[in-house]
């Protein structure tokens, strides 16, 4: 009987999820490098909302991508 504690089914998670938020995080590197401006200067010290709440709407839309791309 497989269990949700096994040690090959942990691994797999913790592998999936390393390699999950290592291309998110290079997929929102490339985005902020295609920006024509400092993306996290703009949401962090200009505190510009709009442009966050589209920023967030992409990283969701990504991170979704990655986790279908990932889950097969």
């Amino acid at each position: 009987m497989r269990t949700v504690l096994d040690p090959n089914h942990l691994a797999a998670a913790v592998v999936y999820s390393l390699l999950g938020t290592v291309v998110f995080a290079a997929a929102f590197l490339v985005v902020d490098k295609l920006t024509p401006y400092d993306l996290w200067r703009e949401l962090i010290e200009k505190q510009n909302r709009a442009l966050a709440t589209v920023v967030g709407a992409g990283t969701l839309a990504l991170a979704l991508i990655i986790a279908a791309a990932i889950s097969g």
